[in-house]
């Protein structure tokens, strides 16, 4: 495929469809315009700057591309939505909604900061249960609709965490700041590879954004250049923050709870964020969402939300059942990275990354229930059982196995609808299906925020 430069100035058209009008911005990769249609009606325009990209990188670029304008697809109102998507002159292209009104570091001191606290919330809410985690939130990220509500976008930053930081005048964040002055501990210094990419990722970078906001600073002090950074860093992981900045505030409980450095003892979910916050309209639906009831499934599933396989499912229930036509001892489904020496009942497919190990998890069944235990007997005679003796011959994964943001051991941890499975750098979803003829689309259970 033949790849061209794509040096655009105001007033061109771009693939015969729209008229560039303003330049957004501009990143390592990307570039951001506003453009206009022949019907006058406004986008935001993404291109993917591969011809400035060496060869051997193109196609984790694609992917992470692809998989942003995926994200941007998540029915919510709290997320800027992907529109289309294509190629313009060889380099991808994700034509989206276009916010008028900028971004965080732009809007009054008299904004209503409660309004914005829950808003962003909701859009992290909205990723969260679709097994994404953004990584990236800052300022910057989150922008105003035409209505006023604030929505998180760039959601393209998996593997592109080491951009520098600069501050302007007022301390807030310019273009050009990196994550680094957002990122938790865990993620600035990953304690087993780089895999902890877990919900309290957002909700740890969330009291830092909060905490900006309110008070116009950084929480762990200046941060005005490189030199700043190691005191910063070793702050954050020590849990030492400018506390008295915000003594009395309606918003303080909750922001200590999402900057505690233990990701284990964070505030652990949107809901319990939320729970600490001033209420607003809304926020208790939030907190305990409606859903419909529905008929007892006739199976249960694992969606990959995440990974190289995305949208790939697993129909377990038909593992199980399959297997239990064979051996009788079948009460186990195995799943780890796909690997020619280790026959896993559930391989996952990991070229990107190497953070899912051989023996990764255990799925157990009992009765009408699933338990999902980190890692697997590795003696062949224990395999596809599961009795307490098995704990002698079990080994563990390397980088753990996640439901939400709790790790889960080997005496296992029981499944329910919705939960996201975090296996290394993969997220699944746990989903019942209504219809014997299961054909892989999206159950009619599922719900949008």
């Amino acid at each position: 495929m033949a790849i061209d430069q794509c040096n655009y100035s105001i007033g061109d058209v771009v693939n015969n469809k729209y008229r560039i009008t303003k330049k957004l911005g501009e990143g390592s990769f990307g570039s951001v315009w506003k453009v206009s249609d022949s019907n006058n009606n406004v986008y935001a325009l993404k291109i993917l700057k591969l011809w400035e990209v060496s060869t051997d990188i193109r196609d984790k670029l694609i992917k992470r591309f692809d998989m942003e304008y995926e994200t941007g697809r998540i029915d919510s109102p709290y997320l800027v939505h992907s529109l289309d998507h294509g190629l313009i002159k060889g380099n991808p292209y994700i034509l989206m909604e276009f916010c008028p009104h900028g971004d965080l570091t732009q809007v009054s001191q008299n904004t209503d900061w409660n309004k914005v606290a829950h808003e962003v919330l909701y859009g992290l809410q909205a990723l969260h249960r679709n097994g994404k985690v953004h990584r990236d939130l800052k300022p910057e990220n989150v922008l105003i609709k035409e209505n006023g509500v604030a929505a998180l976008t760039d959601f393209g930053i998996a593997g592109d965490r080491q951009r520098r930081m600069t501050l302007n005048g007022r301390g807030m964040p310019t273009a050009k700041m990196g994550t680094f002055a957002f990122m938790p501990p865990e993620q600035v210094n990953p304690p087993s590879g780089d895999a902890i990419i877990l919900p309290t990722t957002d909700i740890f970078s969330y009291g830092v954004l909060m905490f900006l906001l309110l008070t116009g600073e950084l929480p762990f002090g200046p941060l005005t250049d490189n030199n700043d950074l190691a005191r910063y860093v070793s702050n954050g992981r020590d849990g030492r923050w400018n506390k008295a900045a915000l003594y009395g505030s309606p918003f303080y409980h909750a922001i200590e709870g999402c900057l505690v450095p233990d990701f284990k003892k964070r505030l652990q979910s949107v809901q319990d964020v939320i729970r600490l916050l001033p209420p607003y309209q809304g926020s208790e639906t939030m907190i305990n969402p409606t859903i419909a009831p529905a008929k007892k499934p006739e199976g249960w599933l694992l969606r990959v939300m995440q990974g190289e396989e995305y949208g790939k499912t697993y129909d377990i229930s038909k593992m199980f059942a399959d297997g239990r036509n064979w051996s009788e001892q079948r009460n186990v489904i195995t799943i780890g990275r796909a690997d020619n020496y280790v026959q896993n009942d559930i391989s996952i497919k990991e070229v990107q990354s190497a953070y899912i190990s051989r023996y990764h998890c255990t799925i157990s069944v009992d009765g009408d229930n699933f338990r999902l235990h980190d890692g697997q007997a590795i003696n062949p005679h224990y395999r596809h059982s599961l009795l307490p003796s098995d704990w002698n011959y079990w080994k563990r994964s390397t980088n753990g196995t996640y439901v939400n943001s709790t790790q889960v051991t080997e005496r296992g941890f029981y499944l329910a609808d919705g939960d996201i499975i975090t296996i290394g750098d993969v997220k699944m979803r746990f989903e019942p299906y209504y219809t014997k003829t299961f054909d892989g689309r999206m159950p009619p259970y599922a719900t949008t925020i």
